[in-house]
């Protein structure tokens, strides 16, 4: 985790207001060795998409306000991440990374009320690889939002190790609601740290993005652990499962199990080794046109060097093996990929 610099503090009132002004680039370069003539890595990978160029993944500059009563965040980005995730947003909105404000609604309470463009509460990785753990995103956070919008309800323990979230969305990764949608999907978290190491995070989404004419319900969970014993160990063990529920036809959950651990070496250097298993036979989220689905599981290893406090290189290779040959135009039961990057804070 780097640290944030470059900020600048205002005295703006008594409650010790402040405004950070901050950024992110993240350049990488993808080699995807089954070499797709154009140059795009399979359609379940949203980061990292091109193939054997220099790209951008994402770059944003964002404007932080905090005080005692009152906090925003407003963010705006582009790159391959914004390209794919935001595709089905208007034009106008499609760098929107955060936009947000939120008010404290209890004196005697760490209660606040947050409402606008935020990330998701969903999951342990965001779009912001420095934040991660490994370099590209796993196929959980890829089949699961990245980011929402709607109002959010949150309420912190006078220890701070316990935060519980209540949210009214306007659906599965949306800014914008879709034409022919009405009914609201809702979420709710639950985030407990009963030691400094140890985080568990329970997450749940229901609702839909899907007309209101076709009767389609999403219920989704989602499980976690970060456990940190010492310096030098840390794992991650999560768990998704989701079932759309679909008028007068059956279909089938959905679940992915995933587990990271990591190794710290030196100041400098990370190790960390990623197994994870996608298992959407119906495809409610992947859709392959194959037999069986999209069942697939993954392993990869990712090394990281931190050149300093704000700028770290990282480099992964990555490997994917399905039921059904959905890689290489449908030729392929399997998929290899080294990924190289370099990220900068300021």
């Amino acid at each position: 985790m780097f640290l944030l610099v470059g900020s600048i503090n205002y005295a703006w009132s008594q409650d010790s207001s402040k405004l950070v002004l901050s950024g992110y680039a993240e350049v990488y370069y993808g080699y995807d060795f089954s070499n797709p003539s154009n140059h795009e890595r399979p359609s379940f990978v949203y980061n990292h998409k091109r193939h054997n160029e220099v790209n951008l993944n994402l770059a944003y500059v964002k404007a932080a306000y905090t005080s005692a009563k009152v906090r925003s965040n407003l963010a705006l980005m582009v790159g391959n991440y914004a390209q794919n995730n935001l595709a089905a947003e208007p034009s106008l909105l499609q760098q929107v990374l955060e936009a947000n404000i939120g008010v404290k609604v209890s004196k005697k309470h760490n209660l606040w009320l947050d409402a606008g463009v935020m990330p998701s509460h969903i999951g342990f990785e965001s779009a912001i690889s420095a934040d991660c753990w490994t370099n590209s995103r796993s196929m959980a956070a890829e089949g699961s939002p990245y980011f929402e919008t709607g109002a959010k309800l949150s309420l912190t323990n006078k220890k701070e190790n316990l935060t519980a979230a209540v949210l009214l969305l306007n659906g599965w990764q949306r800014i914008q609601r879709p034409d022919g949608v009405q009914r609201p999907s809702v979420g709710m978290q639950i985030n407990y740290k009963p030691a400094s190491n140890l985080t568990l995070n329970y997450s749940n989404f229901i609702g839909s993005d899907q007309p209101d004419s076709l009767g389609v319900v999403r219920m989704f969970h989602d499980f976690y652990m970060i456990y940190e014993p010492n310096n030098k160990w840390g794992i991650i063990a999560g768990f998704d499962l989701g079932k759309d529920f679909i008028e007068d036809r059956e279909n089938g959950f959905w679940y992915t199990p995933i587990i990271v651990v990591r190794r710290t070496l030196n100041a400098h250097s990370k190790l960390a080794l990623r197994g994870e298993y996608y298992n959407d036979a119906n495809e409610n989220i992947f859709a392959t046109g194959t037999k069986n689905g999209f069942q697939t599981s993954g392993l990869s290893l990712n090394y990281d060097y931190s050149i300093n406090s704000n700028a770290m290189f990282r480099i992964e290779g990555k490997s994917f093996f399905s039921k059904d040959p959905i890689f290489d135009g449908g030729r392929e039961d399997n998929n290899f990929a080294l990924l190289a990057s370099l990220n900068v804070r300021f």
